[in-house]
């Protein structure tokens, strides 16, 4: 079974899941008075339970297999000119939010809107200065950076998207 199957299938399952327990709510009591939809409708509800546990067990199972699969499976993408070589686990986490953060960081680096100045003379001995702005990073690099990452996350769904349609599981 392939990556994108087994993600698939857990989907499934939890709307199968869902279907059991509704039809459990639905049918697990009534009053002496109403007609039971089931010949033995103890038994009924008993098979739904069971059925349930029988489901959780298969996602849990496809859940692990995933989860091994994701830290065992190494894939390589191009970024900033680089290959980087991360586990399937990992690249998802640099997805969900680490790229973000790594944007977030390089996009501090802003002159803070500091004017440079020219100051005349305080006293009439006294020079005129001028006042000029450091930065402490280099603008080029950040503009790499921040391009970089901005773009990192939809290069990691690229190659996902590919990988989990060619990896079984593990």
């Amino acid at each position: 079974m392939k990556i994108i199957e087994a993600l698939k299938s857990v989907k499934d399952l939890h709307r199968k899941a869902d279907d059991i327990v509704e039809k459990i709510k639905k049918h697990c009591a009534d009053l002496d008075c109403e007609t039971q939809i089931y010949p033995d409708q103890k038994r009924q509800v008993a098979e739904w339970l069971q059925a349930h546990s029988d489901v959780l067990k298969e996602i849990l199972r496809l859940k692990t297999a995933l989860l091994r699969t994701n830290l065992a499976t190494n894939v390589t993408i191009e970024l900033g000119n680089k290959q980087v070589t991360k586990s399937i686990a990992e690249w998802i986490e640099r997805r969900r939010s680490l790229s973000e953060l790594e944007l977030n960081a390089w996009s501090a680096l802003t002159d803070r809107g500091l004017k440079e100045t020219y100051e005349n003379k305080l006293t009439p001995n006294s020079p005129a200065t001028s006042i000029k702005r450091r930065l402490y990073f280099d603008p080029v690099e950040r503009d790499e950076k921040r391009e970089m990452y901005r773009s990192e996350p939809s290069k990691i769904d690229a190659t996902l998207e590919i990988v989990n349609a060619t990896t079984d599981l593990i």
